[in-house]
């Protein structure tokens, strides 16, 4: 199936990449060819009664790569008794039965479910004293060598390229070996271990040189995050500083990737550059604003010659001369920019995003976490309501993994001074602190916090919403807590989405009956909280799009602090006045619990209020040298056709 796909796309179409790739329509659909490519490799060795040597990795791409080998072999009968794996790596020092070991990941999601013997798979060892690792990282590449090397490696690929744990500046010979981790690869895994401080700082990992030696590797990458380092990897350079951009010299190597994890490399981002392409209107909207960007001039001033000398010459053939077009693309994204989301009332509507009727819309906002509503579009939030719309907000989550701890007793500790100070006796809220105390005082890294910790964080959030959206003018018979049940299991690994959360959905849907839902449509990690709760949405939407209230229903698609949307896919953009961007703060200021050390704080040192603000300047900054009207800020938004 992979060869297969490989070769759907023409030597011609792939030009600018270096390295084989195979794009899937999702990760679901790769994993599984994925998977169907190891058990032809299996079968094959036992029908010759030989070993079949598997290199694994971990992290979130292979998840789904691993359930589809469990089924394999509960339904289909696939067996593993051949199978010899080694694992890439492991954190250093890292005890096996820690809940972030790689030795309890594996176990979890494929060796305990299938037929390999406990002998025959291989994963680095954490607990070696540091003078035992050189000769056991030794030892664990002399074993793979008496095997006659390894059959398939699978691969992920972090942020910065590298592959295993062998990180920017690794070299193509490298050995097995015990590792430094790169600041970005430990913020990466910090949402694992509670923060960045307890991230391990060192891993064993398998050399780039044993990954080159393998006879097939495939490397799998998920999600709009890893577009870049994807197309660094596929198309730049060798260098090793982008450790996966080796790959380019194995010779039978291929990237397996999602439509997301690919959409910035060459032939997917500018086809026209590759082929020709039938020029439809949102790829010419695309080709122009791109090169408008890329020649630094506004859409009104580029020329003939620019379309000519940028590969878009049939472009100009079909449709020019460039004046038309600039005019057309001109006026296209001038109609995006609104100052009424909810439409305008009394207003021609035929070039404005939304709809003038109903005047007065029930809207409903639905915030992943219990501060995503306030972060990604406080401004459009505040504008909704501000001009009389019936504005609902809906909490997907509780949020409560990302309270510190200090903050959970802190809270508990108020609540007992409380009834102290007012004589309310209350031996269960003593309980609790008790409890919560007792517990975070003696709490291992990445331990699962108990029920009681779990609700203070919850409550803590709750109120903070609650706070935010009495700011901007809500009820609280408008505010909505659903703490769907997939999100509540005290870790960061979720339960899947399941028909308890969409009823829940849909039920809030169908009590509201909205003329609008705006949802947060990030898509850079295809396993996060964001994507889940997305994925909910458009499946409760599905479900009811029969109903008739739903044919008025418009979804509108927002992004987070994290990201935005391209300036070609922007459909609604609503600005803000300087004015309106310090009451957006001001909003985001009332979740005390997330400003000053936020658990999950990514690579960005900002603050999430930084983050925002600064998001909403580029995008009004891109307008502006587009040569489209001047504003402080602005929000933007993609709608969501079902």
């Amino acid at each position: 199936m992979l060869k297969s796909k490989i070769d759907q796309a023409t030597d011609f179409e792939k030009r600018f990449e270096n390295i084989d790739t195979v794009v899937f329509e999702n990760a679901t659909e790769a994993s599984k060819a994925v998977a169907q490519q190891i058990a032809t490799i299996i079968k094959s060795k036992q029908q010759k009664n030989e070993s079949c040597v598997l290199g694994l990795a971990t992290g979130s791409s292979p998840k789904g790569l691993y359930a589809e080998l469990v089924r394999l072999h509960k339904e289909e009968g696939l067996s593993f008794k051949n199978v010899i794996t080694f694992n890439l790596d492991e954190y250093y020092p890292m005890e096996p039965d820690s809940i972030n070991s790689y030795v309890r990941f594996m176990k979890e999601l494929l060796l305990d479910h299938v037929d390999i013997l406990p002998e025959n798979y291989n994963i680095p060892d954490g607990t070696l004293s540091k003078t035992e690792i050189a000769r056991y990282c030794a030892t664990y590449e002399e074993k793979i060598e008496s095997l006659g090397g390894i059959d398939l490696q699978i691969l992920g690929i972090g942020g910065n390229g590298h592959i295993g744990f062998n990180e920017s500046g690794s070299l193509q010979n490298s050995k097995t070996r015990l590792v430094a981790l790169d600041h970005i690869t430990r913020v990466a895994a910090s949402k694992d271990f509670s923060g960045l401080n307890n991230t391990p700082r060192t891993a064993i990992t398998l050399g780039v040189k044993k990954i080159m030696e393998a006879k097939q590797v495939i490397l799998m990458a998920w999600g709009e995050g890893k577009s870049n380092i994807v197309k660094a990897s596929a198309e730049g350079t060798v260098t090793n500083q982008v450790p996966a951009s080796f790959l380019q010299e194995h010779n039978n190597a291929v990237f397996v990737l999602d439509k997301e994890a690919a959409s910035k490399l060459t032939r997917i981002n500018r086809p026209w550059l590759v082929s020709t392409i039938d020029w439809t209107e949102q790829l010419t909207r695309k080709a122009v604003l791109g090169l408008a960007l890329d020649l630094k001039k506004p859409i009104l001033m580029l020329t003939d010659a620019d379309y000519i000398e940028n590969g878009m010459s049939d472009l100009l053939a079909d449709s020019g001369p460039a004046y038309d077009i600039n005019i057309k693309i001109f006026n296209n994204l001038q109609n995006t920019i609104t100052g009424w989301p909810g439409g305008k009332p009394n207003a021609e509507d035929i070039n404005r995003p939304e709809r003038a009727e109903p005047a007065r819309k029930r809207v409903l906002i639905f915030s992943p976490h219990p501060d995503d509503d306030i972060i990604s579009m406080g401004g459009t939030f505040m504008r909704l309501q501000q001009q009389g719309h019936e504005v609902h907000v809906a909490y997907q989550t509780s949020g409560n993994i990302a309270v510190a701890d200090d903050e959970a007793l802190r809270f508990a500790r108020f609540v007992c001074d409380y009834n102290d100070k007012f004589s309310i006796k209350s031996p269960e809220a003593e309980q609790i602190y008790k409890n919560a105390t007792a517990f975070l005082k003696n709490k291992k890294n990445s331990e699962i916090d108990i029920p009681e910790v779990r609700y203070l964080k919850g409550l803590i959030r709750k109120g903070e919403a609650r706070s935010t959206s009495n700011f901007v003018g809500l009820t609280d018979d408008k505010i909505h807590f659903m703490e769907l049940p997939f999100y509540e299991t005290g870790t960061i690994e979720k339960k899947p989405l399941g028909p308890e959360d969409i009823q829940l959905t849909m039920d809030l849907i169908e009590k509201i009956k909205p003329h609008q839902i705006y949802a947060a449509g990030d898509l850079a990690d295809p396993h996060g909280t964001h994507k889940v709760c997305l994925d909910d949405i458009f499946t409760a939407v599905k479900n009811l799009k029969s109903k008739d209230y739903m044919k008025d229903c418009w979804v509108w698609l927002y992004r987070g602090a994290w990201q935005e949307w391209g300036i070609d896919e922007v459909e609604m953009a609503v600005p803000m006045s300087p004015d309106q961007v310090l009451a957006k703060r001001h909003g985001i200021f009332k979740h005390q619990s997330q400003k000053d050390g936020v658990v999950f704080q990514g690579s960005d040192a900002r603050e999430f209020w930084q983050r925002a603000e600064d998001r909403n300047k580029e995008t009004a900054e891109l307008y502006i040298q587009l040569g489209l009207s001047n504003y402080a800020a602005m929000e933007a938004f993609v709608r969501w056709h079902y």
